[in-house]
């Protein structure tokens, strides 16, 4: 049975979590996170792998949304409200017009994702940004890793705009923080993951010329800085993407999707 559909103004106080969107520390706090734009929610909430607690949809949305109203729990709560007073609320302009709150899940530990039988996995270090996190998520879901593995200083996978950019994938594909590092890439390596560096450095192999292999853990770092030397030194091979028309990187998403795609050729 679907839950009922509330009516909310903009002073509801059913609505205050909602005010609150744009804070992570606070939303980490109380054990939660925010999913935003309808393909995302219709996504979160056909997968089922996430607690909803509520869901808050302008007028038009809840229109277009019947048939994920009608699939949430019915101890979901959903609110509909017009656009401005949602707009409001949240403090920022919300112009799909559909946000949801769900339990964010406990982390994972690096053992518990599929290494074993793994094709390929990604592995960040220092990568915050959250359109790049989003985009890493997004092609290996594309392009078929198994995993992600996130190394020092990378940003929350369920931050609202990393969801977001991912189109749900950050919901989907497995990832777990790297914990000690760089010796999480010996946890990868003993799984029978060759350890594939990407970086521009002069002195690497060209990708189209390199003898890849079967199995690999895909290794990218932040763009500027690049990988750090101690997870260099931990590579089995690294490799460069050949620039043209004066370009000397490309952003790491697409790096990663580049490298992940060579790999899937070189398995055929």
């Amino acid at each position: 049975m679907a839950p009922p559909v509330i009516p909310a103004g903009l002073e509801d106080p059913r609505l205050d979590d909602y005010r609150h969107v744009g804070d992570p520390a606070w939303l980490l706090a109380r054990g939660w996170f925010v999913a935003e734009g309808r393909l995302v929610v219709e996504r979160l909430v056909a997968d089922r792998r996430h607690r909803v607690h509520s869901l808050l949809l302008s007028e038009a949305a809840a229109r277009a949304m019947v048939r994920t109203v009608d699939a949430v729990a019915p101890d979901t709560a959903v609110y509909v409200t017009p656009q401005k007073a949602m707009n409001a609320v949240v403090g920022f302009n919300i112009h799909r017009g559909c946000l949801a709150l769900a339990e964010r899940p406990a982390a994972a530990a690096l053992d518990s994702l599929p290494l074993a039988t793994a094709s390929a996995v990604v592995v960040a270090e220092g990568v915050n940004n959250p359109d790049n996190i989003g985009g890493l998520f997004r092609n290996a879901a594309a392009l078929g890793a198994a995993g992600l593995v996130l190394g020092p200083d990378c940003g929350d996978p369920l931050y609202r705009k990393a969801i977001r950019t991912s189109m749900a994938a950050t919901l989907r594909v497995p990832w777990a923080p790297a914990g000690a590092w760089p010796d999480a890439l010996e946890t990868l390596r003993r799984a029978g993951l060759a350890i594939v560096a990407a970086t521009p450095a002069p002195g690497t192999v060209s990708l189209y010329e390199a003898d890849l292999p079967s199995r690999a853990a895909v290794l990218v770092g932040a763009e500027g800085p690049g990988l750090s030397e101690a997870a260099l030194a931990k590579a089995d091979l690294r490799v460069g993407i050949p620039m043209h028309a004066g370009m000397d990187s490309l952003n790491v998403a697409t790096a990663a999707a580049v490298i992940l795609a060579a790999l899937a050729a070189r398995r055929g």
